[in-house]
């Protein structure tokens, strides 16, 4: 099957603008599906994309990796979904489904996974392909218009908790109010642990609060900073900016562990004595895998979770993205094609 006439907003060249392309999705595979974009939300990795960043894009770029909308059309080999489902669809499109991460439920871990805007048209369109197994049946109870950014950012933040271990008894410090970090407070908040949000923003101190956040500090105060020592038993860092990471390592306790989830190009200047003497653990992680993306979608569910967000539509994907690169919005940007 070849479907012609796809209409998505495509970039062209680093830093330039969205401009309209149709394109054919091609031949459907037996394993794959088609989905009609009601809403996508604008992540930064899409802006680090049109930018090539990571040295990764190809061009024309169709970014996109937030979808929410319908099954339009299913492979032979599809049993799982139909026509008219509410779907979710995140950061990968596809997965190998032989090696060792896929076959032990980490494909967000397999090394040849799809992104969905690398060499792909993402969800700045009218509709997108997918392999079937990258895609995520939303649950009833979820407001489909603020769910785009579960796929990405509430997986992103949701992740680490379900891989590290995270116990409701912890005390757990999110770095970074935004994007990210406004659904980590909620999804650490419903899970039960003591929550710390580090911010320099006094607007955001109270918004914090508002999300579930027990306790603020003062991400520009070293003095403050120094004075949780030994607090926590986990960070999660959600900026991509440098920051004076021993001061923060300080703040874990025995044994705790700083995971960053937001995008830093810059090395992290750390010094081993911290980390020795106190036991404590650097990690990363990233997106989930479609398990997890479950997991999160129907604890959110539970839990009222949702992002905050401002909604624009698809034919002001420009004037959107203008607005995230200006580090405006509060928290994400939608895109709606209804």
């Amino acid at each position: 099957m070849s479907l012609n006439n796809t209409i998505g907003l495509a970039v062209n060249e680093p830093g330039g603008s969205l401009e309209s392309l149709t394109y054919e999705l091609g031949a459907l595979g037996v394993n794959e599906v088609i989905i009609d974009v009601d809403y996508c939300g604008i992540c930064h990795s899409d802006l680090s994309m049109v930018d090539n960043q990571w040295g990764i894009t190809q061009y024309p770029l169709v970014p996109g990796h937030e979808v929410i909308g319908k099954i339009a059309t299913v492979g032979d080999g599809v049993k799982h979904f139909s026509p008219g489902d509410s779907v979710g669809l995140g950061w990968h499109c596809g997965y190998c489904n032989e090696c060792s991460c896929c076959k032990s439920g980490h494909q967000n871990l397999c090394a040849v996974a799809r992104p969905t805007i690398v060499g792909h048209h993402g969800g700045f369109a009218d509709k997108v392909k997918a392999d079937a197994n990258s895609v995520v049946v939303i649950p009833e109870g979820i407001d489909l218009k603020s769910a785009g950014p579960l796929m990405c950012a509430g997986v992103t933040v949701f992740n680490p908790i379900v891989q590290f271990g995270v116990a409701p008894t912890d005390r757990v410090a999110v770095i970074g109010i935004g994007g990210l970090g406004h659904l980590a407070v909620q999804f650490l908040s419903a899970w039960g642990c003591e929550v710390t949000a580090f911010t320099s923003s006094e607007t955001k101190k109270t918004e914090a609060l508002s999300f579930g956040a027990h306790h603020t500090l003062n991400s520009r105060d070293p003095e403050a900073i120094e004075q949780a020592a030994n607090s926590f038993d986990y960070l999660i860092s959600t900026v991509n900016v440098k920051l004076d990471w021993n001061l923060y390592l300080n703040s874990l306790k025995p044994r705790g562990t700083m995971v960053f989830v937001g995008a830093t190009l810059d090395p992290l200047d750390l010094g081993g004595m911290p980390l020795i003497m106190g036991q404590r653990s650097i990690a990363g992680s990233t997106v989930g895998s479609p398990a997890i993306m479950d997991q999160m979608l129907q604890f959110a569910g539970r839990h009222q979770i949702r992002p905050l967000i401002e909604q624009f539509p698809m034919s002001k994907a420009n004037e959107a993205m203008e607005h995230v690169r200006t580090g405006k919005p509060k928290y994400r940007v939608v895109l709606a094609n209804n």
